[in-house]
C-alpha cells in the first residue's frame, strides 16, 4: 500500500514547517503498517519561501499557476502515485492518532472516503462554536472538510476530483459525487472523530463575523453562483494571513 500525502499551498510560509514537520511525525502510523507514502506540496504561485521550505522538508513540489485551491489540489493528485490520497491544508497538523484511524478504515476495505471532524487554534468562545457547528454539519452530511480529505484514487479520478469552476466549497461538491459513488458500490464515506486535526483559525480571526454572513447571504441567495467567483470567495484569496 502506498499513501499520497498532498498539500496545497499558496504563501505559506509561516506555517508550512510545523505542518509538514506534523505530517512526517504522522506518517508513523503508515509506516508500523509496513506503508510506502509520498509527500507532495503544490505551490499555487507563492511569492515567497513556500516551494523552498517544501523541498527542504524533503517533499515533492509541483507547480499550479493559476492561483485556485481546487486547481492546486487537482495538480497534486496527478503527480500522485499512491492507492490511497490524503489532502492536508498547509495551515493544518494531522497526529499520529488522525493517519492511524484513517489508516484503520482504509484497511477494513469498506471506506470510500472521507474526512475528520476540526480543532480550531486559540481559546475563543467564537471559534469554539464555529468549529462545533460546522462538525455537527460535517459528521451529518458525510461532508469533509477540505483541510483533511482522504480517498481512494481510483474513486477520485473516477469522479473528476475537485471541480475547477469553484473557488470555495469544492469539498462539499467532491463529497456529493463521492456520495453517489459510495452507494453505488455499497461503499461507506466517514467522517473520522476520535483525534480531530489541529487547524489554524485565521479565517475566523481574520475575518468578522459580518463578512462571514454577508457571503453566506450572497451564496445562498444566488443559488451558489457566488462559490464559482474567486473576488466574491474573498476569504479564500485576499491574501490575509
Amino acid at each position: 500500500m502506498k499513501i499520497s500525502v498532498i498539500v496545497p499551498a499558496f504563501n505559506e510560509e509561516r506555517l508550512l514547517p510545523e505542518s509538514l514537520a506534523s505530517m512526517r511525525a504522522a506518517a508513523a502510523a503508515f509506516e508500523e503498517r509496513g506503508w510506502s507514502w509520498e509527500l507532495i506540496v503544490c505551490d499555487n504561485n507563492s511569492t515567497d519561501r513556500t516551494a523552498e521550505i517544501a523541498r527542504a522538508a524533503g517533499a515533492s513540489v509541483v507547480f499550479e499557476p493559476f492561483n485556485q485551491i481546487a486547481r492546486a489540489r487537482n495538480a497534486g493528485a496527478a503527480r500522485a502515485g499512491g492507492e490511497w490520497l490524503i489532502f492536508v491544508d498547509a495551515d493544518s497538523r494531522p497526529s499520529a492518532g488522525l493517519f492511524a484511524d484513517a489508516a484503520a478504515e482504509i484497511e477494513g476495505g469498506r471506506c470510500l472516503a472521507g474526512g475528520s471532524t476540526v480543532r480550531l487554534d486559540g481559546d475563543r468562545a467564537d471559534v469554539a462554536f464555529f468549529a462545533g457547528v460546522w462538525n455537527a454539519i460535517s459528521r451529518m452530511n458525510k461532508w469533509a472538510a477540505g483541510s483533511f480529505i482522504f480517498c481512494e484514487t481510483a474513486a477520485f479520478r473516477e469522479v473528476g476530483g475537485f471541480s475547477e469552476e469553484l473557488y470555495a466549497a469544492e469539498e462539499i461538491d467532491l463529497f456529493r459525487r463521492l456520495k453517489r459513488l459510495a452507494r453505488r458500490k455499497a461503499r461507506s464515506i466517514v467522517i473520522l472523530r476520535r483525534h480531530p486535526l489541529a487547524t489554524s483559525d485565521r479565517k475566523v480571526r481574520f475575518y468578522t463575523w459580518r463578512e462571514h454572513l454577508s457571503f453566506m447571504a450572497k451564496t445562498c441567495v444566488s443559488g451558489g453562483r457566488t462559490l464559482r467567483d474567486r473576488d466574491a470567495c474573498f476569504p479564500w484569496y485576499d491574501g490575509r494571513r
